[in-house]
């Protein structure tokens, strides 16, 4: 039985006004205090380099930081400095500003396998660009998107796929259909059952699984081949794989592709890139049909894509990607030598590209729990590590990783108990964490 004492009695407090004003408590479903345990959600008061403070006075050693957008650490001088050089030079105007060109010089410079590009603010906004742009262009109704990837927009398209489906009409999810990662022979398949009516194929290159030997360039060819539009998105490996992404790194260039997270080191700001073809088609330069691709009043905010210059700048000359891999490599190791010294090297499992680690937590018969994520996010937070994944910025210190490892080993201790016993109930201090995609709250 659990006897240490870790309470949170300001960021509990603080809770309950968020779930009094804001539904769901938090403005990103995937930052609710349902992914963490009962009365121990912190609520951040600050943050520098790899650490955050909560209300409570704590401080922790912080992963997977602004989901994933600060991979440059907090309040990095860097990106600081230039957002305040705009801040006094004012925010958005009537007309495009002179940081808009240099911004998209910059972004193509550092993604030269793209040749346009449009800033906005999420994710969404660009993903849902993107598949509208490949409807136009292909005059096809359909979008196919990888079943094996978690999110792609807040827009009804891939929203109505998922449980939290409430409120989408059935027919505009009929329109969506899906292909399995790393499976050419189904997505073909896919592809020649709805012959001729799937405008795009939009996927994450890469996630927790590097793209069998082939597959990225055999995608390339079908799509191709049955005349539809290639998307990457790259929220997630921008930057992390390397500066100019996962097609800088794999070689494959597809048609259109997303940007965000990274970019912006916790400022707003997405993109969306590709072929001049298909781009200018949202432009003015064309005798086709209009296409209304992106117009967003805040997309071009002046400190947001100063800041994105900054991020750029600094991965370049820093090296910062290989600094990633490096860091997650220094972690990954840690955690499995300290999981296999306890005997659950089996149990909590570390998996994914070194720039973007995640974890496993399996219970007695080997599949995923959440109850034992419960008990391995409890363990952590006690220990002032606030992990919901392993994912590294690049202000984190050996000193970090040292302690980081300390104490997954510390968790680990319990983690066996709660194995032998058969039961991690006595270890929770309350409700299971919960999956974000669910029907029911």
């Amino acid at each position: 039985m659990d006897t240490e004492e870790f309470h949170l009695p300001r960021s509990r407090a603080m809770n309950e006004r968020l779930h009094a004003l804001v539904p769901g408590g938090a403005h990103t479903y995937a930052k609710g205090d349902d992914q963490y345990p009962e009365d121990l959600a912190p609520v951040i008061s600050h943050g520098r380099g790899a650490h955050v403070w909560d209300v409570d006075g704590n401080r922790y050693v912080e992963y997977g930081s602004g989901l994933r957008s600060v991979s440059l650490g907090h309040a990095h001088p860097r990106v600081t400095e230039a957002v305040r050089r705009e801040l006094d030079r004012g925010a958005n105007f009537v007309r495009p500003s002179v940081v808009e060109v240099e911004a998209a010089e910059r972004f193509l410079a550092t993604v030269p396998t793209a040749e346009m590009v449009k800033f906005a603010k999420n994710g969404s906004d660009v993903t849902t660009a993107a598949v509208r742009l490949a409807r136009a262009v292909t005059g096809r109704p359909r979008v196919a998107l990888c079943a094996d990837h978690p999110f792609f927009s807040v827009d009804d398209w891939f929203i109505g796929t998922t449980p939290m489906s409430a409120g989408i009409p059935e027919s505009t999810t009929e329109l969506t259909v899906t292909f399995p990662y790393g499976d050419l022979a189904a997505t073909e398949e896919l592809l020649n059952r709805f012959k001729g009516e799937v405008a795009c194929l939009i996927l994450e290159p890469a996630t927790h699984t590097e793209p069998p030997p082939g597959y990225l360039a055999g995608l390339r060819e079908l799509a191709d081949r049955h005349g539809c539009v290639l998307v990457f998105d790259e929220m997630i490996t921008g930057l992390r794989w390397s500066e100019a992404g996962a097609q800088g790194l794999y070689g494959v260039v597809p048609d259109l592709s997303t940007f965000g997270k990274a970019l912006g080191n916790g400022c707003a700001v997405s993109a969306l890139a590709g072929r001049r073809e298909l781009m200018e088609r949202g432009g003015l330069r064309h005798s086709g049909d209009r296409v209304f691709l992106l117009s967003t009043t805040h997309g071009a905010e002046t400190h947001s894509l100063a800041a994105a210059m900054a991020v750029l700048a600094t991965y370049v000359e820093e090296g910062v990607t290989a600094r990633l891999h490096a860091l997650g490599d220094r972690l990954a190791a840690g955690v499995r030598e300290a999981a296999a010294a306890m005997g659950v090297g089996d149990h909590v499992v570390v998996r994914g590209r070194a720039s973007n680690l995640v974890f496993a937590t399996l219970d007695e018969k080997g599949q995923p729990s959440q109850r034992y994520r419960t008990l391995f996010l409890r363990r952590l937070l006690m220990g002032g590590v606030l992990a919901p994944s392993f994912v590294v910025s690049s202000a984190l210190g050996d000193d970090d990783i040292d302690h980081t490892v300390d104490v997954v080993a510390q968790a680990c201790a319990v983690y066996r108990k709660a194995l032998d016993a058969g039961d991690p109930t006595p270890w929770l201090g309350g409700r299971p964490v919960k999956p974000v995609f669910r029907r029911l709250a």
